[in-house]
């Protein structure tokens, strides 16, 4: 594996898409691919499937990697494919990253454990071995608003240094020093992916690779252009967008992810907004707002007001 030119080709804007569901909670497959074909439609440069966004904890083993197979199918090459194969598990987790291997992922996405809150020394073992047992390019993905633990820059420099396919990092992470302490000692080629809406834009220009952002669910376009104008030398307009999004990122995360973008998905006509127990529907005060935000971004006519 090529990691050099993996690292050339995993760049801009990643959508985690969502896992859309049927009112019995079955998986939607049709929507599901609906969403894909859009999101690469609309320039997206890559999918990602299972992450936060996609609800992966309220999926079966099976679920899971049966999203990734028609992800997989539908992309059919024309984005690269990273979908998140992380749980809590470690044999599950393994498995997963493995099976992403087994169909041609580009890359897999392993988030840091939640809830059982390793060390740092048991991360690096968690990771390192993960990471030996495939040659698909790994981004780690720290999140520890979500796994109560963070991942040190010094436990990402060893797993960088000892394991040549461990590529990048998708830093959700609201420390802005710790960001750019992992570019200091990880290496400037190493992928820095933001996973805060609003630091989409300053992490590029720190040197990121681009951004895994909820917010492309809904706004695929301009999420996708912020990306291409600062590639294009064009800061301004790159400002522009970070500031344009800005509402939409803020409303979009005013409750649990993926519970926000689903209400906006479902209002846009694109899913059924049904999320699994034990995630819940927003409130109307939050479904009036996600409303409100969507009119003012003209993703829904100004009727939708008053429905």
């Amino acid at each position: 594996m090529a990691y050099e030119e993996a690292k050339k080709k995993l760049r801009g804007s990643i959508c985690p898409v969502i896992t859309p569901f049927t009112e019995n909670g079955e998986i939607d497959e049709k929507a599901f691919v609906e969403l894909i074909n859009w999101q690469i439609e609309s320039g997206s440069h890559g999918i990602s499937v299972t992450g936060t966004s996609g609800e992966p904890s309220s999926l079966t083993l099976a679920e899971r990697k049966h999203v990734m197979d028609l992800a997989k199918k539908t992309i059919n090459g024309r984005v690269f494919f990273a979908p998140g194969t992380g749980s809590t598990n470690h044999d599950e987790t393994m498995e997963l990253t493995k099976y992403a291997e087994e169909i041609g992922a580009d890359a897999a996405m392993v988030i840091v454990p939640y809830y059982n809150k390793p060390n740092q020394e048991a991360l690096y073992q968690h990771f390192k071995t993960v990471a030996d047992s495939v040659e698909t390019p790994i981004i780690i993905y720290n999140i520890p608003g979500r796994s109560a633990v963070n991942m040190e820059v010094k436990t990402m420099k060893r797993l960088a240094e000892d394991c040549p396919n461990i590529v990048g990092v998708k830093e959700a992470n609201k420390d802005f020093e710790h960001v750019n302490r992992v570019l200091l000692n990880c290496g400037r080629d190493f992928l820095l992916y933001s996973g805060i809406e609003l630091l989409c834009y300053p992490m590029l220009a720190i040197g990121g690779a681009g951004f895994i952002s909820a917010t492309a669910n809904v706004e695929p376009v301009k999420v996708a252009e912020l990306y291409n104008a600062w590639e294009a030398g064009d800061v301004a307009r790159s400002q522009d967008l970070h500031f344009e999004l800005m509402n939409l990122n803020d409303v979009l995360f005013k409750d649990t992810n993926p519970g926000p973008v689903k209400v906006a998905l479902g209002m846009m006509g694109k899913i059924n907004p049904k999320l699994r127990l034990p995630l819940g529907f927003p409130s109307e005060q939050l479904v009036t707002e996600v409303r409100d935000t969507l009119i003012d971004l003209g993703k829904l006519p100004k009727e939708a007001a008053v429905k």
